[in-house]
Parts: structure tokens; sequence; C-alpha cells
């Protein structure tokens, strides 16, 4: 009796910790699997990375959560609670900012999120209050009389983000909200949904910037096939690859032998010249940087510039999902 007990509360508590808990979900269109017994378990209070490559399973992984499509088999629960396509008190704890901008071009900046708002929130008076507070988070107060079609695309992109997120809810869903912005509407759009997530916010998070992922993700689950491949913090996950370093040394003059000599090197996963720069991949090494240096200097060849970096996320990516081009 006492293991049961101990089941039970273990399952109380993974329910009350887990934003958005999914078992198994299976979803098929006709012989293609396009979710593969997919197992998922937000936090409550993160921001969780979504990733896999084009037709890994993650629109269609999404949409079974929010219940606009029905699946084969599994489960989900969101905040706390079973999903259905009848949950309407929960989906209005839910914010989806899509990667298609999603507004009315007849509408203005402000008639735009009151419109959205609106569908959560009936009472003017309160709507009023969270429209004025969408406006000021991402900073289009000084544009609410325009509309879309005068704004740029940054400003276009923000005003998505406060029609997704001014009737305040407990969990957001982002689908790529930068795609093709300037630097700094993208530092805007992504401390924007830091200060959300800080003030009790859960957000999931999908995105092919390597880079914004790494910045603002607690934990990133990587997908493919229909199935996780891979869940941890992003250090966690540079762990788990061979990458431990890549070098690039500037030199002119290396030799076909010396290369050669390069790739022999013990922790040398693979190097590559183009008669201006040598470019080495290396597997976990104390020494690496210095037995390279060692070989060229020993061979004669000039040295520039020197770089060690250490393994990014989209080297983790490509490693675990492969170079090849997806539709």
């Amino acid at each position: 009796m006492g293991n049961t007990v101990d089941l039970m509360d273990g399952t109380a508590a993974e329910l009350a910790s887990s934003a958005v808990l999914v078992n198994g979900l299976v979803k098929r269109y006709g012989d293609m699997v396009a979710l593969d017994y997919l197992d998922l378990d937000v936090h409550e209070g993160e921001i969780f990375g979504l990733l896999g490559p084009n037709g890994s399973g993650k629109s269609t992984a999404i949409n079974c959560i929010l219940a606009l499509l029905t699946y084969d088999a599994g489960s989900v629960r969101v905040l706390g609670d079973a999903m259905t396509p009848t949950s309407y008190a929960l989906k209005r704890r839910i914010g989806v900012v899509p990667q298609n901008v999603a507004v009315f071009n007849e509408l203005s900046v402000e008639q735009n999120i009151d419109y959205f708002c609106s569908l959560y929130v009936k009472e003017k008076p309160r709507r009023k209050v969270f429209v004025e507070e969408a406006l000021d988070f991402v900073g289009l107060r000084e544009f609410r009389r325009f509309r879309p079609g005068k704004l740029s695309g940054g400003l276009l992109r923000r005003l998505n983000i406060a029609c997704g997120i001014a009737h305040q809810p407990d969990l957001i869903i982002f689908d790529e909200p930068t795609v093709a912005v300037d630097p700094q509407s993208r530092n805007a759009i992504l401390e924007g949904i830091q200060r959300l997530n800080a003030a009790g916010t859960t957000v999931i998070y999908t995105s092919h910037y390597m880079e914004e992922v790494e910045q603002i993700c607690d934990r990133i689950l990587i997908m493919d096939h229909g199935r996780q491949i891979a869940l941890g913090t992003a250090q966690e996950l540079k762990d788990m690859i061979s990458i431990g370093e890549q070098i690039s040394v500037g030199t002119l003059d290396l030799s076909e032998r010396a290369l050669d000599d390069v790739r022999q090197l013990a922790a040398v996963i693979d190097a590559h010249y183009d008669g201006k720069e040598l470019v080495v991949r290396c597997g976990r090494g104390e020494h690496n940087l210095i037995d390279v240096l060692g070989l060229l200097e020993r061979e004669h060849a000039t040295i520039g510039h020197i770089a060690s970096r250490a393994p990014t996320l989209n080297d983790v990516f490509l490693e675990i999902t492969g170079k090849g081009l997806r539709d």
C-alpha cells in the first residue's frame, strides 16, 4: 500500500507542476505517422523551447495540445485539466502568437488588440485596461491609431504579439515570432517574452534561430519524425554530442600532408582547409588547440588569426537531426 500511495502522490505532484503534460500522443494521416507516441512535459513558469526540422511534428503537436486537431492515442492535460475541443474556460487561459501575422488590416492597432482580447474578456472596462497594458508592453502606444499596413515588419510582429497576450493568459505559445525582423525588433521581442515569463507566464517557444532558443529557454526539446529525441538545458544538450570545440586558424600555406596530419590527431573529428582558413572540429579534450597549433608550427605553416569556440545549440541540432534538407 505504501508504494501505491507514493505513486499517487508523485502523479499528483507531476500534474501540479506541469503546465502542459502530453503522454503517448499519436497522430496519423493515413499511413503517415505525424506524432509517434510523443511525450512532453512543460513545467509551470518556464520558457520551454520546442525545436525540430520542418516536418518533424512541431505544428501537429501544438495543434493537438490546443485541441485544434484530434489524435489517435494518448492524452493532453493543460494547466492541470484535460484539454478537449469544448474546454472553453481552459482555452481562455492560453494565448497563441502564430508565425504568420494574423490581424485585420481594416482595424487600427488598438482595435485589433481590443477585438482579440474580446474573444476572452467580455467586460469592456476590464478589457480596456488590458488593451492599454498590451499597448504599453509591446511599445505601440504611439501607433495605436495606425492600421497594420502602415507598420514596419518589426512593429507588425509586435502587434501580432499584443493580440495574442492582451487577455493576460497563463500559458503562451510563440510560434517563430521573430521571423524576418531586424535585430532591434528581435531583441525587443525576446526581452518582452522574458518579462512575461518573469511575471509568471509559462511560455512554449518554437524557432529556427538557435541563438534565440539558447538565450531565453530554460529547457529545450528536440523532436524529429514525431518523436522526442533529446531534452535538457542548452548545456545538457551540448554535452550529448561528440563535438567539444571548433578551432579556426588563418593560414595561407597549409600543405596537404599537414592537413592529413591534423586529421590524424586523436581528438579531431574532421578538418577542412579552403586555402585561407583551417577549420578543425574536435571531440572533448583539454589540449586540442595546443595540439593543432603545435603540429602547424612543426610543419612551418604561417599562422594568422586563431579562434576556438565551444559547441553551439546549432551544432547540437545538426548532429542530432542531420544536415539533409527538409521540405
